[in-house]
């Protein structure tokens, strides 16, 4: 009776995405186990999967290895030994499974090592050893070749990010810009990324993993905060620097300006240091903002049971609940609410922006004082490089002069923040209501409470009443 033996094919990368190189390993080993009268029952297929990279695991390996342990397969085909392993960690599982089995058959298309014998397993390790070091030489030389690239700012190759069109890297996509500077100014007003992430998913936006719709909530935090939209290079992930400790600029054309970055990273940055570990979602408007009229406890919208598509209940009520140390006896209606506040506050807000215009300061006063010192940073460095002071004198002028930098630098982007924020916060004046129920909750819950402390929910008393505004009691800042 014939062998059944597994053929083993694996490429490392496959950049047209048309398998034919583990197409073309397959044909030889097919080649091959005809020559030996074996029979080939399965092809364990790993195409653009690197077996180097320890942090990879290979399906289709694991799956042989796994058939060979429990008898399905008699044997294995490859093209190459190093096909099969780069790491002896590999090799050793192989040849483990190989000593409980030692009927097991082995051959390769391009050598003649045969891991069931003892010389064709020393051999083996001898081989994988060679290769795993070939390819570590492959890495460091790649990882050089990457950081000269980032060095002159050039990108190095893969898919486009976010931002900027598919078939040049250099030049920005006009919709997803947009989209990202529009979830940005959303940002600096107070909304949620979770809710930038839910919008993006239904409108198809944010380049979502292909296969899937969803995105995760770091994909896009790190959409919005990517240091090449104003035209910084990175480096593993670390914006890189030049030898005069000024950000390396990338050959592509930038999304943001340096001040609207730095306003949106130190927002995001200071949200997760005020609320780590808490949601910020929201439903309803008024939750959190109106208080029961009688016990003046919190109230918080809740969606109506009964209601229901198309039918006349209502959407949901604002309700003191005794869950929530409440009274119980005060409810109303919620769109009616909602509506009534945000015409109060809309119209509140115009009202003050009439008679209190006041300019915002447009550039941040320390900008020379910021300049001066990375000027006086790079001649520090020129003079020890010149060989007009010692490494020592460096190492001892330096420290001082870049901590003063950094500080400098996180005062102007937390002005930027500010000033963003003030400037995204002040865009409510000509919303209509309609537009402003439009926002997202956390946007609108932001206007409210520009101009209200709470709102007060008064009893109607018993029965269907209509509603009336002169029970909803607005307290004003």
């Amino acid at each position: 009776m014939a062998r059944k033996v597994g053929i083993y094919t694996r490429i490392s990368r496959d950049d047209e995405g048309e398998a034919l190189g583990v197409a073309r390993q397959r044909r030889d080993c097919e080649r091959l186990t005809d020559l030996r009268s074996w029979q080939a029952i399965k092809v364990y297929e790993d195409n653009d999967v690197s077996a180097f990279k320890r942090q990879v695991v290979r399906d289709e390996f694991e799956l042989m290895l796994a058939d060979l342990r429990a008898g399905l397969i008699d044997g294995v085909v490859a093209y190459d030994l190093d096909r099969l392993a780069r790491q002896p960690r590999d090799l050793e599982r192989l040849i483990e499974i190989y000593d409980d089995r030692p009927r097991l058959e082995f051959a390769t298309v391009t050598n003649d090592v045969n891991i069931g014998t003892p010389d064709g397993r020393t051999m083996a390790r001898i081989m994988v050893a060679f290769a795993n070091k070939s390819s570590h030489d492959a890495s460091r030389r790649i990882k050089r070749k990457h950081l000269e690239l980032a060095q002159q700012g050039k990108d190095s190759g893969g898919p486009a990010p976010y931002g900027w069109q598919k078939e040049d890297r250099s030049k920005v996509d006009p919709k997803a810009a947009k989209a990202i500077r529009e979830a940005q100014h959303q940002i600096l007003t107070g909304v949620r990324i979770g809710t930038i992430r839910t919008r993006w998913q239904n409108e198809g936006l944010g380049n979502p993993r292909e296969g899937t719709k969803r995105m995760a909530h770091h994909h896009v935090e790190h959409i919005l905060t990517n240091p090449r939209l104003v035209g910084y290079r990175t480096y593993h992930g670390d914006v890189l620097c030049g030898e005069d400790g000024q950000p390396v600029m990338g050959e592509w054309e930038p999304i943001n300006s340096l001040e609207e970055w730095e306003a949106v990273c130190a927002t995001i940055a200071e949200r997760k240091q005020q609320r780590p570990g808490k949601t910020l979602a929201r439903k309803y408007l008024l939750s959190g903002i109106a208080r029961c009229g009688l016990c003046k406890t919190k109230i918080r919208g809740q969606i109506n049971q009964k209601w229901k598509p198309g039918s006349k209940a209502a959407r949901f009520t604002y309700q003191c609940s005794v869950v929530n140390g409440g009274c119980g006896k005060v409810g109303r209606v919620g769109d009616p609410v909602d509506q009534l506040v945000a015409r109060l506050v809309l119209e509140e807000q115009r009202a003050r922006a009439a008679v209190t215009a006041v300019p915002i300061d447009q550039r941040w006063s320390r900008e020379a004082e910021l300049e001066q010192l990375h000027e006086d940073i790079t001649q520090l460095i020129e003079a020890e490089k010149s060989k007009q002071i010692t490494v020592t004198t460096l190492l001892q002028l330096l420290p001082p002069k870049e901590r003063e930098r950094d500080e400098l630098k996180l005062e102007r982007a937390r002005f930027y923040k500010e000033r963003k924020q003030a400037e995204a916060k002040n865009d409510a004046t000509n919303l209509t209501v309609d537009e402003f129920l439009a926002l997202p909750v956390e946007r609108q819950q932001e206007i409210v409470l520009h101009s209200l402390s709470a709102v007060l929910i008064h009893p109607a008393g018993r029965g269907r009443r209509k509603f009336d505004p002169s029970l909803i009691e607005p307290i004003w800042h």
